[in-house]
């Protein structure tokens, strides 16, 4: 009898430790089984960031793409709605020792207009420009009404200009031959032409009428000489007072 009841007592507690050890295997393990899901759903959450930054970006690259493809893109614009465009002046100007250059770069300046160089394609040099030697170029060319001297280059599209200054130094008590290459090269209808000059103390003289005589349907105003040493203010005075419109 004694016998049963250890055996029936030591079954219990084999029994009992049993179930203990289960419970023991059973709660140390769940941790380990949770962490993985956790980690999984943390790289999960990862990729959502990361891929919803992605399309954020592509979204806000594609953006201006698609406001381009939604605007007048290939739509003519109507013309009742093109701004108008203001009065187009041209600022041209033969120089050879650079002092009309830098009244033509006040005009041109003070108007905010385009400027174009009158630039010979054989540069004048000292010995050219010696006006005491008969046999200089300038004084070659000045002696013979009908010289022509070439011009490197050309004014782009001189259709859109309503206004043209014309500036040269006076050789002789004319322009420069070349000035009236300048102005031959050129259908002049329908425009404003403004000449000006530097001179050591000569004026326009007949140099302007000259010009204007090789030019047919245009506007030509009384020239004006000006010195090399006139301020901006002083040139864009005399600008002013031509009474042009010179639009905005």
């Amino acid at each position: 009898m004694m016998k049963k009841v250890i055996t029936v007592f030591i079954s219990l507690l084999m029994i009992l430790s049993l179930a203990a050890c289960g419970n023991f295997a059973s709660q140390t393990g769940q941790p380990s089984t949770e962490e993985k899901p956790m980690e999984s759903t943390a790289d999960n959450v990862g990729s959502v960031e990361s891929g919803t930054s992605v399309e954020n970006t592509e979204a806000t690259e594609k953006q201006p793409e698609e406001t381009e493809a939604s605007g007048n893109a290939g739509i003519p614009e109507d013309p009742e709605e093109q701004e108008e465009q203001g009065t187009k002046v041209l600022v041209a100007y033969f120089s050879a020792t650079n002092i009309t250059r830098g009244i033509a770069g006040h005009i041109a300046n003070g108007l905010n207009a385009d400027i174009y160089e009158i630039i010979p394609e054989e540069p004048y040099t000292d010995a050219d420009l010696n006006y005491n030697d008969n046999n200089s170029r300038t004084t070659i060319e000045m002696n013979d009404p009908d010289a022509r001297p070439a011009i490197s280059g050309s004014v782009e599209d001189m259709e859109q200009y309503d206004i043209v200054f014309i500036g040269y130094p006076i050789w002789w008590g004319e322009a420069p031959r070349i000035v009236s290459t300048f102005v031959e090269s050129y259908d002049f209808s329908g425009k404003t032409i403004v000449p000006f000059c530097t001179s050591g103390g000569s004026g326009v003289g007949s140099s302007a009428t000259n010009l204007e005589q090789l030019t047919d349907g245009a506007d030509w105003l009384p020239g004006k000489r000006l010195n090399g040493s006139d301020s901006q203010d002083t040139v864009m005075e005399w600008v002013n007072g031509l009474g042009l419109d010179f639009g905005e």
